[in-house]
């Protein structure tokens, strides 16, 4: 019997993203709201409740009212938003992290942030391993394509020709920064300096580190190594040696992609390291990561309907 599921907020972005990549599965039994429907509390309530299991793709406030709303019913919530990220009683919806099982039996699966799941693909598992100090005070340079800002930030880099770049959290606040932090394992908030250039999708996100000042024994070859052997197993994330590669690009017409690749480069004398996670923003950074999640609650093959 097919799945019932509910996306809600089923117009936006993300929710077109995971809509295109459900066509066709046939493990699904889609529940669909009119334009008025969608915005009747009632509809969405019985929706809601009628769903094995609801994906919310809804700014942070209308998501913590949506799963208010599904309270009393067995439905199980991925939430795209950023609403319970670092939540009580949330499972952190990055299987590759926090283990298969814990998303397969989660009711409540809160799904990473874009930039997070670079920054966390790339320290997470060095701060385990004990090659880097949960203590260090990280920076996080990264760049974004403008869709990743929503309708209203997609509006404007269409409508002004002359936005080639734009850098924000200029006041050194983000709402992903505590996710990050948490789920790092981390003693201090990092230093995160976003941007978005005139690209549609896809995203770099770069952690640099001076490797002699945290440990004289620390090389790039050894975190590339333990990065290795974390992800061997995994089927949408790739960890690459950085050498013979001189740049790394973000491209205007990049197609859609849940893969994500992530770099590790050293300098000859091994005392700086530049950690580059690549992937869309759109993908592993949003719906691709909802779908990889929903397969795995519901005993599917992990990559199913993904773009890899």
């Amino acid at each position: 019997m097919p799945t019932k599921l509910f996306i809600d907020g089923a117009a936006g972005t993300t929710g077109i993203e995971i809509r295109d990549r459900l066509n066709g599965r046939e493990e699904f039994d889609l529940i669909i709201l009119g334009d008025e429907e969608r915005k009747a509390d009632a509809a969405r309530l019985d929706a809601l409740h009628s769903a094995d299991i609801a994906i919310l793709c809804l700014p942070d406030d209308a998501a913590r009212a949506a799963v208010e709303f599904a309270e009393g019913s067995d439905t199980r919530i991925i939430d795209a938003s950023s609403a319970h990220r670092v939540a009580e009683g949330w499972t952190y919806g990055f299987p590759e992290l926090v283990g298969h099982e814990a998303v397969a039996n989660a009711k409540l699966v809160s799904n990473p942030g874009c930039y997070p799941t670079g920054f966390l693909a790339l320290v997470a598992p060095l701060v385990r391993a004990g090659l880097l100090p949960a203590d260090w005070p990280y920076t996080v340079n990264a760049v974004s394509g403008y869709s990743g800002g929503g309708k209203a930030l997609i509006e404007r880099f269409e409508a002004e020709d002359d936005i080639g770049f734009r850098a924000y959290g200029l006041e050194l606040e983000h709402k992903h920064r505590p996710e990050m932090k948490h789920h790092a394992g981390l003693t201090h908030g990092v230093i995160f300096a976003p941007s978005v250039v005139r690209a549609y999708r896809g995203m770099l996100v770069e952690v640099p580190l001076h490797l002699g000042v945290i440990s004289q024994d620390l090389t790039a070859d050894r975190l590339l190594g333990t990065l290795r052997e974390f992800y061997a197993n995994s089927p949408v994330i790739a960890v690459n040696d950085g050498r013979g590669n001189s740049e790394l690009l973000l491209k205007e017409d990049a197609p859609p992609s849940d893969m994500m690749e992530l770099y590790v480069f050293g300098n000859e004398g091994g005392y700086h390291a530049r950690l580059i996670a690549v992937l869309d923003n759109l993908g592993k950074g949003a719906g691709g990561a909802a779908i990889q999640n929903l397969n795995i609650m519901c005993g599917l093959p992990e990559i199913a309907g993904l773009r890899i």
